[in-house]
């Protein structure tokens, strides 16, 4: 088996449709398999899709186990030569497995790597590349510094901001949101660390790969788009695992290196940005209108674009129009005359929008 491929779902039914029919055009010419855990999900998520993607194995909790319990539990059952942990809000185009693999196959002492993502306004996402979050780089991030510099190689450390985005390098940290691995490699390191019910893990798993002395690389050859957040609920609970995450790896790997104080200090700039992030997502807007019909304009495949204008039809919220300018969201439609990677390149070429993409035969 080429490649195993494990992406855990919590209430992101249809974006994790969306995700699911690029992967198996992306898995075509491979030999592999994929494991879809769901987090006891309250959508109807296993119902929906299961029978749509009969090949893939569906795995259902009965709670939420966490993102690193759940990728771990995938894991134990998975028999590829590389893992790919691959966040359900995200899309891959067709070739980018097989460009992956090739790559890693290359580097004797590649342990694991990441792709070049954008988000659903078709720009760089910066946690495509990272450096590990020390209590120094974490304080730049902290205090907002690291916007002032971000090519910086001491300040913008946390991003990397001094490495260019489309060249290929050895990095620090990857994103779990799409992190491929060698199987002997996590044989080595385990999986996850499940004291990180979700955050952190990637970074720390990143950190453990490292320390048995490979690489990890950023390889921006291939692009995906992650749909950064859309998997995860943006509320209180949201802001305290964030931070307890990083505090939690701050304690595992930097108390033995920093004194008392730089790890102090770094927990009160967490605890504080931490408060004042909550405070923000407390403070509703007075101004904010009753909801409108959202304008939607379609552009891609031909035959994609009917399929969803027959859709939308059905859809109160939304309406369509033939002014691009006028869109509140442009639906990118895949089809064999606009593949993934063409919409990639279009999103990239046309950034600012907010984009959504509908691959050929899905139902939402």
């Amino acid at each position: 088996m080429d490649l195993s491929v494990v992406i855990v779902n919590y209430n992101v039914k249809f974006l994790l449709e969306q995700c699911l029919y690029s992967v198996s055009a992306a898995i075509a010419d491979l030999s592999a398999e994929v494991f879809v855990v769901d987090n006891a999900s309250s959508d109807g998520s296993i119902a929906y899709l299961e029978p749509r993607f009969p090949k893939f194995h569906f795995i259902q909790n009965k709670e939420n186990t966490g993102f690193a319990r759940a990728n771990n539990l995938a894991l134990t059952r998975a028999s590829g030569k590389y893992i790919l942990f691959l966040n359900p809000d995200t899309i891959v185009p067709g070739d980018c497995f097989s460009k992956c693999i090739r790559f890693l196959e290359n580097q004797e002492e590649g342990g694991a790597m990441g792709v070049k993502m954008i988000n659903g306004q078709g720009r760089f996402l910066k946690e495509s590349k990272r450096g590990f979050p020390s209590p120094l780089t974490s304080f730049w991030k902290m205090t907002g510094l690291i916007s002032f510099f971000p090519r910086s190689k001491t300040i913008a450390r946390y991003y990397l901001g001094h490495l260019p985005e489309e060249q290929t390098h050895a990095v620090d940290a990857l994103s779990g949101a799409f992190m491929l691995v060698k199987k002997e490699v996590l044989d080595k390191t385990g999986g996850f660390d499940e004291q990180f019910f979700m955050y952190a893990e990637d970074i720390d798993l990143s950190y453990r790969i490292i320390k048995q002395g490979y690489k990890n690389y950023y390889f921006p050859q291939t692009v995906i788009v992650h749909y950064k957040g859309e998997s995860a609920q943006k509320d209180r609970a949201y802001v305290t695992r964030f931070y307890k995450a990083m505090n939690q790896f701050v304690a595992k790997h930097f108390t033995k290196t920093y004194s008392a104080f730089s790890i102090g200090f770094l927990n009160a700039a967490i605890w504080f940005k931490k408060n004042l992030e909550a405070i923000k997502r407390s403070i509703t807007n007075p101004h904010d209108t009753a909801p409108r019909r959202e304008k939607i304009f379609l552009q891609g495949d031909r035959e994609g674009i009917k399929e969803t204008e027959t859709l939308l039809q059905h859809d109160p919220e939304k309406t369509l129009t033939k002014e691009k300018e006028q869109a509140d969201k442009i639906i990118l439609c895949q089809g064999d005359d606009f593949p993934v990677d063409r919409m990639i390149d279009y999103m990239q070429a046309h950034p600012g929008p907010t984009y959504r993409i509908r691959m050929k035969g899905s139902a939402s």
